[in-house]
């Protein structure tokens, strides 16, 4: 599991920073990739990365504002020029529909694909199955804003064959059976539970995605002991007053939320492009006297999500 920035900058694009999209590759997992907002010229961006989009399933989408759909309709087309024709979902607010089927059908496009909308009026679980779960709460901000929450889900123990050689079970189908943590009966007449040669399960990780948004009480909700916490930092520590007018945050308010959550690890994007080079280094170390472990991510850092001992 690894977090691959597309952009990471606010309101329009800038030299440095493209607008807002990030990328969690579960290429591992699922042979996947999902989509957190895609803001204009991300498809632009992409064709930097290995990412494809044929690999895309999901999009999930903060909120409305064009610096985090702009780019939704060019991505759509080029995913059917680029062989994608598996389905695609895309989860946001309500009126998210109605702007990518007003784009598609204005420019005359076709998909290849099956194209579904799942729009978000309440916090919940939205994705459930075997190995994920994805929920999203209300945040704060000047239009309906949502974040995001990614669960991965427990990993089986590892099979301790050291065990089975030493009790002379020969190695074969069976070991996939006593990993699977069924009772087989081998010939010899001994019966076996492979639930006593697994390791203890490996914890799943969890990620949270958070859009646009002044402090709110559902931003703790989301990142509660989370491995990663990827948190906007429009504004520095000393313009509080402005982030909360303008409903946003600030480089210290995303760290306090990462400390009382327990995080892992913090990710401040959403740069204002005010702030550049040594300037954006600043947003760190301010967040960083709050909570330590933070990094100011940039357009193409890929973030490993490792999974905790």
């Amino acid at each position: 599991m690894q977090l691959e920035f597309l952009g990471t900058g606010a309101g329009s694009p800038g030299k440095f920073r493209n607008v807002t999209s990030t990328a969690l590759r579960l290429l591992d997992e699922r042979n996947e990739v999902w989509l957190f907002d895609v803001g204009e010229g991300t498809q632009h961006q992409i064709l930097r990365t290995t990412l494809k989009p044929r690999k895309i399933t999901k999009i999930f989408i903060t909120h409305l504002h064009g610096d985090h759909i702009f780019g939704l309709p060019g991505l759509l087309s080029s995913r059917s020029f680029q062989g994608g024709d598996e389905p695609l979902t895309i989860y946001g607010p309500k009126g998210v529909r109605d702007f990518v089927m007003t784009a598609l059908r204005v420019s005359g496009t076709r998909l290849s694909y099956p194209l579904n909308f799942e729009e978000l009026t309440d916090g919940g679980v939205i994705f459930e199955d075997a190995t994920f779960k994805v929920s999203c709460q209300k945040l704060e901000h000047r239009i309906a804003t949502f974040g995001y929450r990614v669960e991965e889900a427990d990993h089986p123990g590892e099979l301790q064959a050291e065990k089975l050689k030493a009790m002379d079970i020969p190695s074969g189908p069976v070991y996939g059976q006593l990993k699977a943590g069924q009772t087989v009966t081998l010939p010899d007449g001994r019966t076996i539970n492979g639930q006593d040669f697994l390791a203890a399960p490996q914890a799943g990780r969890t990620v949270a995605i958070l859009g646009d948004t002044r402090q709110t009480p559902n931003a703790l909700v989301l990142a509660q002991d989370a491995d990663v916490l990827v948190h906007e930092s429009t504004f520095g520590k000393d313009e509080g007053k402005l982030a909360h007018n303008y409903y946003h945050s600030t480089s210290t308010q995303a760290a306090q939320i990462a400390k009382k959550a327990g995080v892992k690890q913090l990710l401040l994007t959403h740069i204002s492009a005010r702030y550049t080079g040594k300037l954006s280094k600043e947003l760190q170390k301010q967040a960083q006297a709050v909570f330590k472990n933070t990094k100011v991510v940039r357009d193409f850092d890929i973030i490993d999500v490792p999974f905790q001992k």
